[in-house]
């Protein structure tokens, strides 16, 4: 068999998969490798991250590249585009004709440049980005950062028209990719790669519910002070909420009320016990962008989930969650739902839904026919 080499470049670190765009990032990354495929992988390193030797076992060689740091507001390129740049990374690029896997807009630097215009480039959609800004930009409470963020979300609008001289466009989301599919006419949806390799949910009941999530991440703190305030301050039920780095408000909004108990900063494998020993899984958002991987995890490890229309927008797996929208709503259906046990039945009908759309395997196919590979 002929050996496949495809270079992908990544916007942050994919290791440890720790959040949805480095899990996606992360298990893309696994399934090429068992499909045969030989990666280089290009990795920006910011935030005081340091490099992973992990990677080196699912990728046959990895670059890393500082990310640098500009002011915020200059420029007309995208902030998140302009500070992945490296004439390094455009060398490296250029070494061989293999395809380039892009991850997200961020990335695209050197895209579309003279030198690689000639190659297999396929950009994948983490979100629509310009979408994305413009609701951080309504979950922000400082000031400054919200100018930035609709600054942003403009420059990303007019940034984004690239995607029409690329060879495909790999959507996370059927609604996503609908979007881009309908202004680009080279995108497939190519469902979000995840951990779970099975399901580990345990039958019978829990006696707590728990909102989970990267609580320094605004529409996550934003979230969890909603469901603090106005859903679980109504219930008589044990409530966690977990997570990393919790802001002040929300840790103030926690402790006016004896039911509600905050579980800060603690480990991956500390969280996903909590999901499986759950009884519910409580989540929502406000803004339906890409899948949110917190579902994922909670369908294939926890019990119950109540969430919210955006939670589930356009994912196809709305059949297997119990939805709310008003704060009501979503006491009554938490309420309801304490009282029900998680059956072997209710299992095989989430196994039947979710290994029919988020298979690694299959899906890393898909996106490797788009590569041509």
């Amino acid at each position: 068999m002929t050996d496949k080499h495809l270079h992908i470049v990544a916007f942050d670190l994919p290791y440890p998969p720790n959040y949805g765009g480095s899990t996606d990032m992360y298990y893309k990354v696994l399934s090429m490798k068992e499909l045969g495929v030989k990666i280089a992988l290009h990795v920006f390193l910011y935030g005081g991250k340091s490099p992973a030797p992990e990677l080196e076992q699912v990728a046959d060689k990895v670059y890393y590249y500082p990310r640098k740091r500009r002011n915020p507001f200059a420029g007309s390129w995208p902030f998140i585009v302009r500070t992945r740049k490296s004439a390094l990374l455009l060398k490296r690029l250029m070494s061989d004709n293999s395809p380039i896997l892009f991850e997200g807009l961020h990335t695209t630097y050197y895209c579309n440049s003279p030198q690689l215009i000639n190659r297999v480039r396929v950009v994948r959609a983490h979100n629509v980005e310009h979408n994305y800004y413009e609701a951080l930009a309504l979950a922000e409470e400082n000031i400054v950062k919200t100018l930035f963020f609709k600054h942003e979300a403009k420059r990303l609008r007019d940034y984004e028209k690239m995607l029409m001289q690329v060879n495909g466009v790999a959507g996370i989301s059927p609604m996503e990719t609908r979007y881009l599919q309908g202004e680009y006419g080279n995108a497939q949806y190519i469902p979000a790669f995840h951990s779970n390799e099975e399901m580990i949910c345990k039958t019978g009941k829990g006696d707590y519910v728990l909102y989970h999530g990267n609580l320094s991440v605004p529409e996550n703190n934003r979230a969890a002070i909603f469901l603090v305030t106005e859903v679980f301050s109504r219930l008589n039920i044990p409530c966690y909420v977990a997570g990393s780095m919790p802001s002040q408000t929300l840790q103030e909004a926690i402790k006016r009320y004896p039911n509600i108990k905050l579980v800060a900063n603690v480990s991956a494998e500390e969280i996903l016990k909590l999901i499986q020993d759950a009884h519910i899984n409580v989540m929502v958002t406000f803004q339906s962008t890409g899948i949110k991987l917190k579902l994922l995890n909670s369908l294939y490890r926890g019990r119950f989930v109540v969430a919210n229309r955006e939670m589930v927008d356009e994912t196809g797996l709305d059949t297997l969650v119990h939805l709310g929208q008003t704060p009501a709503e979503l006491v009554q259906q938490i309420q309801r739902v304490m009282n029900l046990e998680f059956t072997q039945d209710m299992l095989g009908q989430r196994k039947q839904v979710l290994g029919s759309t988020f298979n690694n395997q299959l899906n890393a196919r898909k996106l490797l026919d788009m590569l041509g590979l």
